[in-house]
């Protein structure tokens, strides 16, 4: 089972500022320093793995137990 995030995007713009998109649809802008940062970092790791982190959509490792949750469960 592969949990690594995928579907994950970047553009880097005249102006310095990185959009970052998620299946397409935009999830964040970096400007300044966090987009520098963001631009150094993505050379040196995981880049959908950084990019998931920095749009805080990454797991959290609890997604199998919410699923079991009584609320969380459809009746079938």
């Amino acid at each position: 089972m592969n949990n690594a995030p995928e579907g994950f995007d970047y553009t880097l713009r005249k102006d310095g500022t990185v959009v970052i998109t998620h299946h397409g649809q935009v999830a964040t802008l970096l400007r300044g320093r966090r987009a520098t940062d963001f631009l150094d970092d993505v050379e040196n790791g995981d880049d959908q793995e950084l990019m998931a982190r920095v749009t805080g959509n990454y797991r959290h490792g609890n997604e199998r137990v919410a699923r079991n949750h009584p609320r969380n469960r459809r009746s079938r």
